[in-house]
């Protein structure tokens, strides 16, 4: 699935609820999703997040509180969300929104199968950028 298809479902509501957390997105096909930021900080699009390729993903804790600072529309297919903890670099296409929320239980399994195979937790701390969690216990 490259690009936008003509059947892509477009946003007609967007609502950030700072205070539970969510973003709650309305779509033209009549489905309405709420997603946690939680969710849409550990999915984040970007390379810091995604790597480079396979294998590369930065496993993100520690985001269970995370906020949104701003939401930015990019052109007139996908938003910039800058979250609060200085994390800005993800763009999420309207595709990206609509499978999160589609998808939503099987993301969210998915990434505690991931924590769990890491044998983190999802509120651990982040390593700090740069520094490379290779399994040394001091």
């Amino acid at each position: 699935m490259a690009g936008l298809e003509k059947d892509t479902p477009h946003p007609t509501a967007l609502t950030v609820h700072t205070q539970s957390r969510v973003l709650e997105i309305g779509f033209d096909n009549g489905r309405t999703y709420r997603l946690p930021f939680e969710l849409l900080r550990v999915c984040s699009p970007s390379a810091e997040v995604q790597g480079h390729g396979p294998g590369q993903e930065t496993l993100q804790t520690g985001k269970r509180h995370v906020g949104v600072a701003a939401v930015e529309p990019v052109g007139n297919y996908a938003i910039l969300i800058r979250f609060d903890d200085g994390h800005e670099t993800g763009i999420y296409s309207w595709d990206l929104l609509h499978r999160l929320g589609d998808q939503q239980d099987t993301v969210w399994n998915d990434y505690l199968k991931r924590l769990e195979a890491a044998g983190l937790d999802r509120d651990a701390p982040m390593a700090a950028p740069g520094g490379h969690a290779c399994g040394h216990h001091h």
